[in-house]
């Protein structure tokens, strides 16, 4: 008699928890299931300003090539601290050393000299400085520009937005095809996300013939699209 109570109480520990795990279950569609995918935005003036600028120079060493190198980046570095950069904006993205050969003799190839580069990544937090400062690092040697590429420095909030703005369209969507169908929509089954997108940066070269010119670089911020796409699970009857 003792060992059939335990085995009894063994099963009803067992069946507990497996109880507890069946509650959690969500309930079947009773109605009719109608998947939608919508796509949110949010629409932000970018605030942050990439720029890679690098420095080039030739000499018939390679110690020479890279001693002109380095100090015309001193003045480059001096340049971007005067202008307010911070440090942690700064950041050295290649440095490369190449020979240069002459290859228009069908005989050996003659070596011609070197070439050193270096290549830094700056961030402007001021975006409307960005033409100042770009025309300055042109100024201090700089005769490699890419950019500036324009974001959004902390897109989370508005990434929340477009988020908001996809359950917002999905639902709407959800009421046409109900009132369509004669039917109501009685609840939101399951959400999930299927992306968040920052839009890609757009990179405006600039042409060193610019650096020039009297006219200082003007820069337009414009606006980006940051997107969210959900599927949304709704029932209807």
């Amino acid at each position: 008699m003792k060992t059939a109570l335990l085995a009894l109480a063994a099963s009803c520990a067992l069946a507990a928890p497996a109880a507890a795990q069946t509650a959690d279950i969500p309930l079947a569609i009773e109605g009719t299931r109608l998947d939608i995918v919508a796509t949110g935005e949010s629409r932000q003036v970018p605030d942050l300003a990439i720029v890679n600028a690098g420095v080039v120079t030739e000499a018939p060493t390679a110690a020479a090539a890279f001693a002109e190198n380095n100090r015309r980046m001193a003045a480059v570095f001096s340049a971007l601290r005067r202008a307010g950069i911070e440090e942690r904006d700064i950041q050295t993205a290649s440095i490369n050393l190449n020979a240069r050969y002459d290859y228009s003799d069908r005989s050996e190839p003659q070596l011609l000299g070197y070439t050193a580069s270096n290549q830094l990544s700056v961030r402007f937090r001021d975006v409307e400085r960005a033409g100042t400062i770009i025309d300055t690092l042109v100024g201090q040697g700089v005769n490699q520009i890419n950019g500036p590429s324009l974001e959004v420095d902390e897109p989370e909030a508005a990434l929340d937005e477009a988020r908001r703005d996809a359950i917002s369209r999905a639902r709407a969507r959800a009421e046409l095809y109900a009132q369509a169908a004669g039917m109501r929509v009685e609840r939101i089954v399951a959400i999930s996300e299927t992306g968040a997108a920052r839009p890609p940066m757009p990179m405006a070269n600039r042409a060193m013939a610019m650096a020039e010119s009297d006219t200082a670089l003007q820069i337009a911020p414009g606006e980006q699209r940051l997107s969210a796409t959900l599927s949304v699970t709704f029932e209807l009857r």
